[in-house]
């Protein structure tokens, strides 16, 4: 009986109704950009300074400009002059408008500084959540929570996502989490408090990476073979163009409310799938409900406007199951080279995690144009897109993975020592070690899976792509305190974990023009087999030049 790829091939693999589909849930992965990078725009942090009561009336008094007002009032520039204010009465009449300080510390001892106990003035035309609900200073870790949280969504969600979908269906599970996502979306936009934002703003991340997800299935699912791999890194791609959108939509509403409100709207037209994206016709025959799949591979077929020939009227599943083997967590670490491949996985999806998130947050805190920033440096994930079609079947996945992550190590490391006057040149190495980063977080999502056997196939990839979600739960943390010690220390660790990762790609066996592996020790005989083979090729070389008797 023939399988789904076999019908496929006669009703087309990439056509009219595939081509409909894909750009449908193209859009899907556009609006998955606020949740997973919103912070940058959400939780722009501006310059800010104590509020207290009085300076503005001596500034207006005085005719002071804002530099004079600063200088007279503020205890000085950094953390101190943002966090902390001089204990004095502003509105007392003896004050001088030339030096109102003058006089009142006594014996030539410093005036006495104490906490903004009356909140802080902000040097911003907008509102974010920092500057709504306060989250500087003692408060300033909130901040990290806020971004933390979603992480911890995203691990718990992807986590389940799995078996969810293979239960009840990639349709209705899809359609379930955009309507979730949506509405957590609005409650979180017209949150009355900090807290209520934090739960809605979990309950997004537990459902919009699994929707993110089962786009992805739902679409590698439609068409056929030869257009998986490049159908999957397209459709990452179009979560780069949602990050055009998000800064050019970010820079006309720079109001976190009106700004959350507008990227979440679109999800509810998401909905509207349910008449326009059938249920995966693969998922049907696993479940033996062939007669629903082929009322979906008909669908498929008049769409495309292809015959349907009578001898594929009947379906098997594409894998033939003997004998069934329970996959366990203790086949990832059992054997020397899938142990090698679990462990050196776990760590790139994690330093890949680390450094593009971080990256993007550390931009936010960079002091200069945010949106341009931000939009200069999306524009850079469209060649790493180009790069990887073109590298990963004609020069391999190690080289090229390996490369990239060396060079977005590298770009760190070199923004450390570009002045800030050269403010062109700290932009270029941010673009390439963004690019760097990007192909290095596409290449690990497709290679993950031609490291392991079919049996444990997926549980490899559920493990180690987990170790994304665990280091966007750090990052923060790793941004926004370090940069307190000193600006540069984030770029110079994601630096050190970048070049890491990119010398341990090189220890993995190379996959390009291999099947995948089915048992566990074609796993372990990766690399000898590759071997294997060169010497085979030279003795029939050798067997070719001996004449014929």
């Amino acid at each position: 009986m023939p399988t789904v790829d076999d019908i496929l091939e006669h009703i087309g693999e990439f056509n009219f109704f595939q081509k409909q589909t894909f750009f449908l849930l193209c859009l899907l992965s556009a609006a998955f950009t606020p949740i997973y990078v919103g912070i940058v725009f959400l939780g722009f942090t501006p310059d800010h300074r104590c509020q207290s009561p009085g300076v503005a009336e001596l500034s207006r008094r005085c005719g002071w400009s804002l530099e004079e007002e600063l200088n007279y009032t503020v205890p000085g520039p950094g953390p101190e002059g943002q966090c902390l204010r001089y204990e004095v009465d502003w509105n007392q009449s003896a004050l001088s408008c030339l030096a109102p300080l003058a006089g009142l510390a006594t014996n030539g001892s410093p005036l006495l500084l104490g906490p903004c106990e009356q909140g802080w003035v902000y040097d911003t035309s907008g509102s974010s959540i920092v500057t709504e609900f306060n989250l500087v200073c003692a408060d300033s870790w909130m901040l990290d929570l806020f971004q933390s949280v979603v992480n911890v969504g995203f691990f718990i969600g992807s986590m389940s996502i799995g078996y969810i979908a293979d239960r009840f269906g990639r349709k209705l599970c899809l359609l379930i989490t955009i309507l979730i996502n949506a509405s957590s979306g609005v409650l979180m936009a017209i949150s009355p408090n900090y807290t209520w934002m934090l739960i809605f703003r979990l309950i997004q991340g537990l459902v919009s990476k699994a929707g993110w997800l089962i786009g992805y299935i739902l679409i590698t699912e439609f068409v056929g073979l030869r257009y998986r791999r490049t159908v999957g890194i397209v459709y990452q791609a179009a979560f780069t163009v949602g990050l055009l959108v998000l800064a050019g939509v970010a820079y006309v509403l720079p109001h976190w409310r009106w700004l959350q409100f507008t990227v979440t709207l679109p999800n509810f037209c998401f909905l509207l799938y349910y008449w326009c994206v059938p249920e995966s016709p693969r998922w049907l025959i696993s479940q033996n409900k062939n007669a629903k799949a082929m009322k979906i591979i008909k669908h498929i077929a008049k769409k495309n406007g292809k015959p349907l020939p009578g001898s594929l009227q009947s379906l098997r599943p594409d894998e033939e199951v003997g004998e069934k083997l329970n996959p366990s967590f203790l086949d990832l670490v059992r054997t020397p080279q899938i142990r090698k491949h679990t462990l050196i996985l776990m760590y790139n999806w994690f330093t890949s995690s680390v450094l593009y998130q971080g990256l993007i947050m550390h931009m936010g805190l960079a002091g200069s144009n945010i949106y341009l920033d931000f939009f200069y440096s999306a524009l850079v994930e469209f060649p790493a897109a180009f790069l990887i079609i073109l590298t990963i079947d004609r020069i391999g996945r190690r080289y090229p993975w390996a490369i990239s992550n060396m060079v977005a190590g590298a770009a760190c490391l070199a923004s450390v020592f570009i002045p800030e006057d050269l403010h062109w040149l700290r932009v270029m190495a941010a673009c390439l070690g963004r690019m760097g980063i990007t192909m290095a977080y596409e290449m690990v999502c497709l290679v993950n899976a031609e490291l392991y056997p079919t049996f444990i196939r997926n549980l490899g990839v559920l493990v180690c792509s987990s170790m994304c979600d665990i280091g966007g739960i750090l990052t923060p943390f790793l941004v926004y305190r370090l940069t307190d010690i000193w600006h540069e220390l984030p770029l110079v660790v994601f630096a050190v974990v970048g070049l890491i990762a990119g010398g341990l790609v090189l220890l993995l066996p190379e996959t390009k023009g291999k099947t995948l592996p089915e048992t566990i020790e074609e796993v372990e005989n990766m690399k000898r087999s590759g071997k294997n083979k060169e010497k085979m090729i030279y003795i029939e070389v050798k067997k070719l030049d001996t004449p014929l008797n």
